[in-house]
């Protein structure tokens, strides 16, 4: 598993752009006879599968549930079409996000080391949001002379070498794909990102946000980078000049004042991505403490104190913090979140559970809750019942790796060892591996020995993986 290197992530769809920047696409473009919206979805997942096979990422529940609801919430207002989304949370403090063919959102830690306000976080998705409803990308591949779907693969297999620190290797892959389109695609990128800033700042109107955090987030980046000799990957694939600040604060001068700036829940979970990337949890714990000690009605810095505190091993003084926040917000998933965190570091398993059970009858759906509470029941020695619980969340993750990977351990667990070999192929499809996934099936067929309608199913699992896998390798070129 390698990090991400901050090279050329942002993807064709970022990288393809036609000048058609007054227009938008409609449901008969050109764009689709070139590349339809189900192979651009096809496309998607065979180049998230293979994303994830060479990126570090972050599993954290409640930051991929924030992440997740907060983008849904943008796109309830948005022009895409096609809401399959997928997501990625790439475990890198470089300041990046993208958008890929077929609903791929991707989020660096970074974003949140950098968006100091809800909002600022927001503009820079409802950005990116606007390259998928454009469909920039397939808009590109129609003006590059009706280019075919593997040579777009090409393009994408590029990117993702060079994204998973293949340097010049990936981008030669890019340049031998075709270097003359590459060089038209770099002329229509000032009118795209134009395009995705117009329609993004309306988006973010309509979603309820203040759409002056788009040029306030640029400004600010600007001034901070101004200087570096190498600026984040967002700003090379964005550049932020004094012209797109002016026009994006201009178009955002003329909504109606009002809408949402901040959140208190951005700024929690903004601290727990600040705590990922400190050296240490000490060195967290004395940073939210000098916050506190500046303003101890600061509950951001409290519940960062906490947290750091909970991680190095200070669990009374970590209780100590928790108190006020939970007397004050006593239903706020979070904070309740926090304090289960603390009665399984501490052993007080039961009062963790009675905490989970009553939390999850107020929000029954909510994913960090129902996460946390498979891990009790394994930590209670309950495999079967995390089991159970685990099949429940599936219906409602079933192309999260993560959730895949905890099945297949905790069928192990509980003696299910047909179902581990199952899960470990959804797992390993999931993440580009075919061999694997197809071998696990293997294995499963060979346990299932005379119940043949079992062996059946799998069998029948096992053809459609290699169809998908034969299908990635023709795509993929």
């Amino acid at each position: 598993m390698t990090f991400l290197r901050p090279t050329l992530l942002t993807l064709a769809c970022l990288l393809a752009s036609p000048g058609f920047a007054d227009d938008l696409p409609s449901l008969g473009d050109a764009s689709s006879a070139v590349v339809s919206p189900e192979q651009e979805h096809q496309l998607g997942r065979a180049w998230l599968a293979l994303l994830r096979s060479q990126v570090e990422q972050l599993n954290d529940p409640q930051l991929k549930d924030y992440v997740e609801t907060s983008v849904y919430k943008l796109v309830e207002t948005s022009q895409v079409n096609d809401r399959r989304l997928e997501f990625i949370l790439i475990n890198s403090p470089q300041l990046n996000a993208f958008a890929a063919p077929g609903g791929i959102v991707g989020v660096n830690g970074g974003l949140f080391l950098n968006a100091q306000t809800e909002g600022e976080y927001a503009s820079v998705m409802a950005h990116e949001l606007a390259h998928l409803s454009q469909r920039h990308f397939a808009r590109g591949v129609e003006a590059q002379q009706r280019m075919q779907v593997p040579m777009m693969a090409a393009l994408l297999t590029g990117i993702v070498i060079a994204a998973a620190g293949g340097g010049d290797a990936g981008i030669a892959a890019i340049a031998g794909t075709q270097a003359a389109a590459i060089q038209e695609q770099r002329r229509f990128s000032r009118q795209n990102e134009q395009e995705a800033d117009r329609i993004g700042i309306q988006n973010l109107e309509k979603a309820g946000y203040d759409p002056r955090s788009m040029p306030t987030m640029f400004e600010r980046l600007m001034r901070q980078y101004r200087f570096d000799a190498r600026p984040p990957e967002f700003l090379l694939t964005h550049p932020v000049t004094e012209s797109r600040i002016a026009d994006t604060r201009n178009r955002a001068e003329q909504a109606k004042p009002g809408g949402t700036e901040d959140s208190m829940r951005y700024q929690l979970i903004r601290a727990r991505v600040q705590l990922i990337y400190e050296e240490t949890p000490g060195l967290g714990a004395k940073r939210f403490r000098a916050q506190l000690d500046e303003n101890p009605k600061n509950d951001v810095a409290r519940y960062g104190l906490a947290i750091a505190q909970i991680k190095g091993g200070q669990l009374n003084e970590a209780r100590e913090n928790l108190a006020p926040l939970l007397a004050k917000s006593p239903n706020e998933i979070i904070y309740n979140l926090a304090q289960v965190d603390l009665d399984i570091t501490s052993n007080k398993l039961a009062d963790a559970q009675s905490r989970v059970d009553r939390m999850l009858t107020q929000y029954p759906g909510n994913y960090p809750l129902n996460q946390v509470r498979v891990d009790l029941l394994l930590k209670q020695n309950r495999p079967a019942d995390a089991e159970k619980a685990l099949e429940t969340l599936l219906k409602t993750r079933p192309d999260d790796p993560d959730v895949w990977y905890m099945v297949a351990e905790t069928r192990g667990l509980s003696g299910n060892i047909i179902g581990l070999h199952q899960a470990r192929a959804e797992y390993f499809a999931l993440v580009g591996d075919y061999r694997q996934a197809i071998q696990q099936l293997d294995f499963a067929k060979r346990r299932a020995g005379t119940n043949f309608p079992l062996s059946s199913r799998i069998d029948a699992r096992q053809r459609e993986l290699m169809e998908q896998e034969r299908m990635v390798k023709d795509m993929m070129g």
